[in-house]
């Protein structure tokens, strides 16, 4: 098991900029693989003469592009997604001040799938009120009814996906939590629950801090290949709020949709090739860093990232960057511009040095950004070609995996949340026997690599084939994990075949029998092993 993720160079270009002339975006997509690194992978933990696993590691792609292990007889097309995305932080409410959370939380229905959702439904005798998608999200809290949840109201874009935002959530100074989680209910037609799904943990603040951070809250710091939002607030005024967004690969101020950036240190730049060495850490004021859109891969240039006080930049500081603090953005190769909006637009800003002291940089309102830590969180199921009527919820949610045995027995334990007994896993488009031992584990067998191809000749290379989870109704639930098969690396004795256990170039008939014997006698023994732990 590894990490096989596709891996493009980020490909930077930089054209001279005059004062006060737009931003344009002009680098190409930027690199999953480098935003969100997969974990490192130990040394090949052999399974069987069949191949051998690389276990600890794992693909995290958010687009699972595996061509030749598909689920078979499904409509791989009418997949649904649901995307929330949230802050990290949320300051509590005093009184009857309304701090409502900023930038506010938001939600994206996208998929072909609910249309062929709605094709099912029409003919299922429905009327045209179920097609409409309507939501309420709320805090996780068992006081509130669904009267007291915001009411979404979604909108199309042009991209075919449905856009809504809770614009006036908050958290009282009567709820005592210090973390909680958002909820989102959706329906069609306000009447068929689709389902309910669930945000990250976001912490209670009541300010932010204006101390350096240390260790000790380092769920405040702003981490390298996190992702961030920045929001600017004119004479701080909340009605004049824009968001930092992209919009058909350019980026403007947005009053209403907020784009999450990963937020990357840049340790190096090498003249000849123009790629950029980058690392994690934490960010700190005075470090170079890159905004790179999380989805569209469009990128700004690099920047120098500058702690703002009373409409200053700030050159000598070089704390850790923290949640909810007014920054800047100094253009690297630029060292008087800055990162600023004009109305709608983003433009650079040429600031004025100080003449009284050369380590502040006076800047105008359009260049001071509040920057904050973000989560996407994103659920992807499929009905196939079924009209399934009961929720999709609770979501079960793959966070590890983890390798049981070795030998002629290998057996996947799958850590998550959310797991039932109606939960079984999918490597590919084979079903792996499933055992389920708590709600937050599952063991699987790990299917025989032969079931992936007619003949034992693709044990040669490398194969990789996706993780999914299906629920006995038929729905799947997508997940961005997947397990790879590997083959073994010492050589097999000439009487014993190739390695990997294929089959032999010139072998006769019975040789070719008494493969497939052994392929029997295997597939038997592994099953009577795994009812055997079962019953134990």
């Amino acid at each position: 098991m590894s990490a096989e993720t596709t891996m493009e160079d980020l490909d930077v270009e930089e054209e001279e900029r005059k004062d006060s002339s737009p931003v344009q975006p002009r680098f190409s997509q930027a690199d999953p693989a480098l935003l969100y690194p997969a974990p490192l992978s130990p040394a090949p933990d052999p399974l069987s003469h069949l191949g051998s696993l690389l276990a600890g590691g794992w693909d995290r792609s958010a687009e699972l592009g595996f061509q030749s292990c598909q689920l078979q007889g499904r409509e791989a097309h009418a997949d649904q997604s649901v995307t929330i995305l949230h802050a990290k932080v949320a300051q509590k409410s005093y009184g009857n001040e309304k701090r409502f959370f900023c930038p506010p939380p938001c939600v994206y229905i996208s998929g072909p799938g609910w249309r062929v959702m709605q094709n099912h439904l029409k003919a299922a005798g429905y009327g045209d009120a179920v097609y409409r998608v309507c939501g309420y999200m709320c805090l996780d809290t068992t006081s509130q009814s669904q009267a007291d949840a915001y009411k979404l109201v979604f909108n199309e874009q042009p991209n075919s996906r449905m856009f809504a935002s809770a614009k006036s959530l908050f958290i009282s100074d009567q709820d005592k939590r210090k973390h909680f989680c958002l909820l989102l209910r959706l329906f069609l037609g306000n009447r068929l629950e689709v389902g309910s799904f669930q945000s990250r943990m976001i912490k209670v603040i009541s300010k932010p801090s204006q101390k350096r951070q240390s260790m000790k809250n380092a769920d405040l710091c702003i981490s390298s290949c996190s992702r961030v939002a920045l929001f600017n607030r004119l004479r701080s005024q909340t009605v004049s709020t824009r968001y930092l967004s992209v919009d058909r690969g350019a980026f403007i101020a947005s009053p209403r949709q907020w784009t999450a950036f990963t937020i990357t240190l840049v340790e190096d730049q090498h003249a000849d090739h123009g790629d950029f060495v980058l690392s994690d850490g934490f960010i700190c004021y005075g470090c170079v860093v890159q905004l790179v859109c999380s989805e569209s891969g469009v990128a700004l240039p690099p920047m120098v990232i500058r702690k703002v006080n009373k409409q200053h930049a700030i050159l000598d500081v070089d704390e850790p960057v923290s949640q909810l603090h007014k920054c800047a953005f100094q253009f690297r190769d630029d060292p008087n511009a800055y990162l600023c909006l004009s109305n709608d637009a983003i433009i650079q800003h040429q600031a004025s040095p100080s003449l009284t002291d050369p380590l502040r940089v006076g800047l105008n309102d359009g260049s001071c950004w509040t920057i904050i830590g973000v989560e996407v969180v994103e659920f992807t199921f499929n009905q196939g070609s079924s009209c399934i009527q009961t929720p999709v919820t609770p979501f079960p949610v793959i966070c590890g995996l983890e390798v049981n045995g070795g030998g002629h027995v290998a057996m996947l334990e799958v850590y998550g949340e959310n797991f039932s007994p109606h939960l079984k896993v999918w490597f590919g488009n084979s079903e792996a026997e499933t055992m389920f031992k708590s709600p937050k584990s599952l063991l699987c067998v790990v299917p025989d690599i032969s079931v992936f191809s007619d003949g034992w000749r693709c044990l040669r290379r490398v194969l990789t084939v996706p993780l999914a989870l299906i629920r006995s109704d038929g729905l799947i639930y997508r997940t961005s994990f997947s397990f790879t098969y590997t083959p073994e690396l010492q050589p097999s004795p000439p009487s014993r075949g190739a390695p990997g256990g294929g089959k032999r170039e010139g072998g006769t008939e019975g040789g070719q029998q008494e493969d497939v014997l052994l392929e029997t006698i295997h597939q038997e023994f592994t099953r009577a092993n795994f009812h055997l732990f079962m019953q134990s």
